[in-house]
């Protein structure tokens, strides 16, 4: 059983002296067996809960009023007004007194009330009343029932933070002794699952209660959103996802009319509840009705985010869908599926893993296993799951899905894209691309293909040539037919979020979260000190790699979907971090880079003419940098090739890079290492700088030593060099191309950031 949240102590979970009116109404509400046979404790989240209300939110003559009346009433059983007052007079109240006892009971979440349910498919009775005398009241449950009334009123909660715990108690506790007993459809127990509705082929034959329209039909005139009891409870322990709490509940019926007098809910129209419903599908939300009150009838249609819903982290940790099942069962068309593994990534029970179809060596056919039910096994707690946030995200078997995605960096669908490139749907396409990746056309330029190595297709003749196609595809964003922009996607009904986000540094990191956020309906603003965003891709990267139009191209695609570049802007030095706090941003994503080079630690390596690689390409970028004759490069990387082909093509006469490490272990790629010698970049193998010889302060060559180990036996980086062994190279300029660092500079002054190993920042363990 998960462990209670510590955020709060509940008040009254100690009391010492307790209630036993109380003590005996909440054992009568409670629906865990032990609760019922031997009775509640004070330490019982159904004690302290209901406490902090009855010892709290009433005169004491209100509670014991309060108390005598409930413990005259059953639970679940409806008692016309009438009734109510009679059971009222009986213990001397009066009809003033017994009408502001139900009605405070029923604000508070104690009891509930409805019309009658008067309601046929076709919507309401013609003539139905909606007076007080036509109410009957009854007591709920906690869950579905007063734990979730409690978590609906904010004013309560806010005095009260503990009911959010008492709400997460009461959905594992009672079912933990009776999981094994609940059949497929939850036997009224669970919460029933509809589908979307556009899932449903038309040619199938499904029941009308499998139609949300059925039901907006059904109750049309009488629909409230409201306050979401799990989102807004969870947000008060500190544990909520990034959703708006607010609208994602929708009463129908005699529940839309009870929570819009109780403070719960507002009247929305079957318009309004059409919208809310399609961007709940737009988040991936889950619709579930209740299913407690028998055929034909629903009180509530909730969209639910597995992140936080507690009816669905019930049924994972009990380890069976039968809590929360649908009657329809959705199957994959192959005709137009295109193997991208977007459903099982999506899928919020994890219900779906992606695997190989492939047969084994000996011919026979990979089978996987099946998910067991309780109501064919024995269900003890060997087979609940505490773990079932991280297995639902285990999207593979042991037997892997396709290579290409798996070698991808960005774990891009490339089957995917490749098929749809295929069938001529270049935009479907690049919107599966930028699910995960938003700069399409700038990796289609410089990606160093993983997924092309790993291509099985290699293994016979050569690899598919997934670059070239996502180079097509991108390029294809450039046309104004095919061009892709994201739709904003707002886990919110109120619109696009207020809250100010800063991004600190407009390189590729800060870049792409600005975009994610913009996706999600933020207004992000990304502060460049740089007059160009893009960062290393516009002053990094050389322009016959990567064109700087296209570059332009993607960031304008951002400013589109709302995102704010304010460039020339040093967060630090022209506006700090506490004061853009005062300027009402709330949160800070700080995207800097290592935009320093590394320097070698050895004599003169400051001299006139030295530089880092990254301080060079820049220069080289803007035309500030002079080209020299005879140019040193010291690097086995990609930034080293870089920095020597731009050197070579850009004037230098003789361009010499040399590394400490052999041919067949450089970090630059063959066809990196093979261009820059086709630029007439000679590459030299196996050498470490020792020193740079200077005469007057400036540059004249370069000294170096034979490294005979770049990495020990644990493949650590730990060089060893044969001192006697030199070699010296002629040079006006060197560039050293041996690692990046951060430059913070003032940027986290005033605070609270610490650092570890010198520059690197501490990070938060859990987050």
């Amino acid at each position: 059983m998960p462990e209670m949240s510590k955020k709060y102590i509940p008040e009254h979970m100690h009391d010492k002296d307790p209630n036993p009116k109380l003590l005996k109404f909440v054992r009568r509400v409670t629906d865990r067996f032990d609760g019922k046979l031997k009775g509640i404790k004070v330490e019982d989240p159904e004690y302290w809960g209901f406490a902090c209300i009855f010892e709290d939110e009433m005169t004491e003559t209100e509670r014991e009023n309060s108390l005598d009346l409930l413990l005259e009433m059953k639970v679940r059983k409806k008692y016309p007004y009438a009734d109510m007052l009679s059971m009222c007079a009986k213990h001397g109240m009066e009809q003033k007194t017994a009408d502001s006892i139900m009605d405070k009971l029923s604000v508070l979440g104690m009891m509930e009330y409805d019309y009658g349910d008067k309601y046929t498919k076709d919507g309401p009775i013609p003539g139905t009343t909606y007076n007080k005398d036509d109410r009957h009241y009854w007591i709920p449950l906690f869950v579905p029932g007063s734990a979730e009334y409690t978590n609906m009123n904010t004013k309560l909660m806010d005095k009260h933070p503990e009911l959010a715990m008492f709400f997460e108690r009461m959905t594992f506790l009672p079912l933990a002794g009776i999981t094994q007993m609940i059949p497929p459809g939850g036997a009224g127990i669970g919460m029933h699952v509809i589908p979307v509705e556009q899932a449903i082929s038309m040619e199938n034959t499904t029941a009308d209660i499998e139609h949300i329209s059925y039901w907006l039909k059904k109750y049309e005139g009488h629909l409230g959103a409201s306050i979401c009891s799990c989102r807004y409870g969870r947000k008060k322990l500190d544990e909520g996802c990034a959703d708006d709490y607010d609208g994602w509940c929708i009463g129908v019926g005699d529940m839309a009319d009870y929570c819009r007098e109780t403070g719960r809910g507002r009247d929305i129209t079957y318009d309004e509840a059409m919208e809310i419903l399609k961007r709940a599908e737009d988040n991936g939300f889950v619709h579930q009705v209740t299913n407690i009150d028998g055929e034909n009838k629903i009180f509530a249609i909730c969209n639910c985010n597995v992140k936080i819903c507690n009816a669905l982290r019930t049924s994972q940790l009990f380890n069976t869908p039968n809590l929360s099942a649908s009657a329809y069962r959705a199957h994959v068309n192959k005709a137009d599926c295109v193997a991208c593994g977007q459903c099982v990534e999506y899928c919020p029970a994890g219900a779906l893993k992606l695997g190989q179809k492939l047969c084994k060596k000996d011919g026979s056919e990979v089978t996987y296993p099946k998910q067991e039910l309780p109501d064919a096994t024995k269900w003890g707690e060997d087979k609940w799951d505490e773990d079932y946030r991280d297995k639902n995200r285990i999207n593979c078997h042991d037997t892997g899905t396709s290579p290409c995605k798996t070698a991808c960096p960005a774990h891009i669908a490339v089957q995917g894209y490749l098929k749809m490139a295929s069938q001529g749907r270049y935009k479907d396409a690049l919107a599966l691309i930028k699910k995960e990746n938003p700069f399409p056309a700038v990796c289609g330029r410089i990606c160093n293909k993983r997924c092309e190595d790993a291509c099985t297709r290699g293994m016979i003749d050569r690899a598919v040539s997934i670059d070239a196609v996502k180079k097509f595809i991108a390029a294809k964003d450039l046309e104004d037919e095919h061009r892709y922009v994201p739709e904003i996607v707002v886990a919110s009904n109120r619109g696009r979020w207020k809250e100010k986000v800063a991004i600190i540094g407009g390189g590729p990191a800060g870049l792409s979260c600005a975009f994610y956020l913009a996706q999600m309906g933020y207004y992000p603003t990304v502060f460049e000190k740089n007059e160009k965003p893009g960062g290393m891709l516009t002053y990094g990267i050389p322009s016959y790699k990567l064109e700087k139009d296209v570059i332009d191209a993607e960031i304008e695609i951002m400013k589109e979907m709302g995102v704010e570049i304010r460039t020339g802007v040093e967060v630090g030095k022209d506006v700090t971090i506490p004061e853009l706090r005062n300027d009402g941003y709330k949160a800070f994503y700080v995207a800097v880079g290592c935009q320093g080079g590394r320097y070698p630690n050895i004599p003169n390596d400051h001299a006139e003419g030295t530089q880092t690689a990254v301080e060079f390409l820049k220069k080289a970028t803007t035309g500030e940098c002079h080209f020299e004759d005879e140019t040193v490069v010291v690097g086995g990387g990609n930034v080293a090739i870089d920095a020597a082909r731009v050197s070579a093509r850009s004037g230098a006469k003789k361009v010499t890079m040399l590394c400490l490490e052999s041919r067949d272990i450089m970090p630059a790629s063959d066809e990196e290492v093979r261009e820059a010698e086709e630029d007439g970049v000679t590459v030299n193998c196996g050498w470490g700088p020792k020193e740079v010889i200077a005469e007057n302060g400036k540059v004249k060559a370069v000294v170096f030593k034979k490294c005979t180990r770049v990495y020990d036996e644990n493949k650590k980086f730990s060089p060893v060099y044969n001192e006697d062994e030199t070699i010296t190279i002629p040079a006006t300029k060197v560039i050293f191309a041996i690692g990046q660092a951060i430059e913070w500079g003032s940027l986290l002054d005033g605070t609270k950031v610490e650092f570890w190993h010198g520059n690197y920042p501490v990070a938060d363990k859990l987050t």
